[in-house]
């Protein structure tokens, strides 16, 4: 009876590790390599036969996909009251492979400018390491409207890229200084919040 009911709460505790908003988180985590893939390995054995026209559409369709996921796993998560510890690590993480393997692979290509990508860059890192110091201080900052319209700047700046539309290069610095904004909010709020003893 005690080991039964111990298979059934192993089996509860997967359950929920593996609900559906960190599912979709995952599957984010899965495509950023194969989109980073298919933008910087185009002279591969593999991708010989594929025209790099096409490898632009089914990155751009891989990314619109991810893109998609994103957005319903935290759609899902605050309906039905599915958040849990390793959702809120994943889907940052999915979401910064996501738009890192965009803007890497497009700078590569010689898409994006050395100078942006960088900025974003460091802002992530940056940012990430302060979050880490607030967890460890005990502090819960949460992401401000600016950090989520900055997401979503950035997101369609890659489809854009992607595609080599007009108005790239102008949505891909709007998504630089909405990153540096929201990162110095972010950095405003932790000062503001952490304990001064």
């Amino acid at each position: 009876m005690v080991e039964q009911r111990s298979v059934n709460i192993s089996q509860i505790k997967v359950a929920i590790l593996f609900n559906v908003p960190n599912t979709l988180a995952f599957i984010r985590l899965l495509l950023a390599p194969v989109m980073f893939f298919l933008l910087v390995n185009r002279d591969s054995q593999l991708l010989a036969e594929i025209h790099y026209s096409w490898l632009d559409y089914i990155a751009a369709f891989i990314f619109v996909l991810a893109s998609t996921t994103d957005f319903f796993d935290g759609y899902i998560a605050r309906t039905f009251n599915q958040i849990t510890t390793l959702g809120k690590i994943l889907d940052p993480l999915a979401d910064k492979m996501l738009t890192l393997a965009g803007f890497l692979g497009l700078m590569m290509l010689d898409r994006a400018s050395e100078w942006a990508i960088f900025l974003i860059i460091t802002r992530e890192l940056f940012i990430t390491g302060l979050r880490v110091s607030s967890v460890s201080q005990g502090l819960d900052i949460a992401a401000s409207w600016t950090g989520k319209v900055k997401t979503v700047v950035q997101m369609i700046a890659i489809g854009f890229l992607l595609m080599e539309w007009p108005g790239a290069e102008l949505l891909l610095w709007s998504a630089v200084a909405l990153t540096l904004y929201s990162g110095y909010e972010y950095v405003r709020d932790f000062f503001k919040n952490i304990p001064l003893s």
